[in-house]
């Protein structure tokens, strides 16, 4: 009597999860030694890397989701309406909180291409405040400066750093 369970062939829900989750672990291993050596000769610091794998990390395994769930016979109508509902209710949220949206948005520009870094002392031009620190840290959604004269730390939204003036006093020397 053949074990249908067992059958070793392509078509086997089984064998195609194993193949997803070999994959899945290549493309992780891939990203990691591509972001490290992308890091290394690029001279990004190494705190962004977290960042990258972490966005890298999210794509990947909502992508094996929703491939597990076709593999496993999930009909792919009801895949693109759980998706699509999930998709709408986090777009009501964002439009609710724009300034969560911007601040994303802010920090990826702030990331790429704008020349302040971890380390560097800056002000921020505005004629209401006058803000200036050394940047202690970077985040998805907000700067955390350090004052060294006032010994407080405040955070600055990230479309404030993007949209505001702001002057690098002294840049942070690379190791």
């Amino acid at each position: 009597m053949k074990n249908h369970f067992l059958e070793l062939s392509i078509y086997n829900p089984l064998l195609q999860f194993l193949l997803l989750l070999v994959i899945l672990f290549f493309l992780i291993y891939v990203t990691k030694k591509l972001t490290r050596s992308y890091i290394v000769k690029n001279a990004i610091e190494p705190h962004r890397r977290k960042l990258i794998l972490n966005l890298s990390y999210f794509l990947y395994y909502t992508l094996a989701l929703f491939i597990s769930l076709i593999i496993f016979g999930i009909n792919f109508k009801e895949v693109i309406v759980f998706a699509s509902s999930i998709l709408a209710v986090l777009g009501v949220g964002f439009f609710a909180q724009w300034s969560i949206l911007s601040n994303l948005t802010a920090s990826i520009i702030l990331f790429f291409y704008h020349p302040m870094r971890i380390g560097d002392t800056i002000k921020i031009i505005d004629k209401d405040f006058d803000l200036q620190g050394v940047v202690k840290n970077i985040t998805g959604f907000y700067v955390l400066l350090y004052m060294p004269e006032e010994k407080r730390e405040i955070t600055i939204p990230n479309t404030t750093i993007l949209y505001k003036g702001i002057e690098l006093i002294k840049k942070q020397k690379d190791n």
